[in-house]
């Protein structure tokens, strides 16, 4: 498709967007008074949208027409105030009128979430499996992450934090020394998404305080995209284990990040994820001191 014709596009659906979203917010739900005309429609008319927006009636309605205007955020934000647009629709609002969207947040609705992705993580068993808030905190994991992770209470509970200073994981970690580099480059991307948060310079400090080895590779300044990690974990009861770790986001919940580990066909490491996650084998390899 051309720029012309994505343009177009874009037009016509920013159009029907708006329409159909002032149709569905009535008088009442607006803050409106009871009475006047008779209404063909029970919805918003455009002009009672340019009012409470605080915009020119004539311009709002060359943007429900999709006309080539300029439109500001502060002006989609009122506009999104008014329709009572979600979260998600908030944003598709900024890309139909060809801005970048604001920074997604959790929908009220959608906090109960967390009852869901603990299920996920747990019907993942045997297979590792935690999720993180945006600083890389541990936000909860499965049984599989405690045997084969070493993940445990004890922990500072901050994924990064602990690839760095936890003994036990890293005298586990065979491929340590080729994974930081990535580990410290998808934390650098995090961060620098959001330059002034206050939780990521906290963990970074912490970081730098603890981790020699972390502050000279932060220092070389790569960045990488959060994608898949090949794992070599050297298990001190069932031997070699190769996992592929993948980063994946749940869009109604930008603040979590599940990481989900897949055993790879080397080493037999998926009879042996069955193995520790067997009765007879887990009291012994819950939190089996690293040697």
């Amino acid at each position: 498709m051309s720029e012309d014709a994505t343009k177009t596009h874009r037009r016509r659906e920013l159009r029907e967007f708006l329409m159909s979203r002032r149709a569905r917010v009535t008088p009442a739900e607006a803050g409106l008074p009871a009475g006047g005309a008779r209404r063909r429609t029970p919805g918003l008319r455009r002009e009672e949208v340019a009012v409470l927006a605080g915009v020119g009636a004539s311009w709002y309605q060359w943007l429900e027409q999709g006309r080539d205007i300029s439109v500001s955020p502060q002006v989609l934000d009122a506009v999104a105030r008014v329709l009572r647009l979600s979260n998600a629709e908030h944003r598709h609002l900024y890309v139909l009128a060809g801005l970048n969207p604001p920074a997604p947040e959790v929908a009220p609705e959608k906090r109960h979430m967390c009852d869901g992705l603990r299920r996920l993580i747990d019907t993942w068993m045997p297979c590792p499996a935690h999720i993180m808030d945006p600083y890389y905190n541990t936000v909860m994991y499965n049984d599989a992450a405690a045997i084969v992770l070493g993940m445990r209470p004890d922990q500072t509970q901050n994924c990064v934090v602990d690839f760095f200073t936890d003994p036990m994981y890293r005298a586990r970690d065979v491929s340590w020394e080729r994974n930081a580099r990535t580990v410290v480059a998808q934390f650098r991307a995090a961060c620098s998404a959001c330059p002034d948060d206050e939780g990521f310079q906290a963990v970074l400090a912490q970081l730098k305080e603890a981790s020699p080895e972390f502050t000279r590779l932060w220092e070389e300044r790569d960045i990488e995209d959060a994608g898949q990690i090949r794992k070599e974990l050297e298990h001190p009861l069932a031997g070699l284990l190769v996992l592929e770790a993948t980063v994946m986001k749940v869009p109604a919940r930008p603040d979590l990040t599940i990481v989900l580990h897949t055993p790879l066909e080397e080493a037999n490491t998926a009879a042996k994820l069955e193995w520790l996650a067997s009765p007879e084998s887990r009291r012994g390899a819950l939190y089996p001191v690293a040697g």
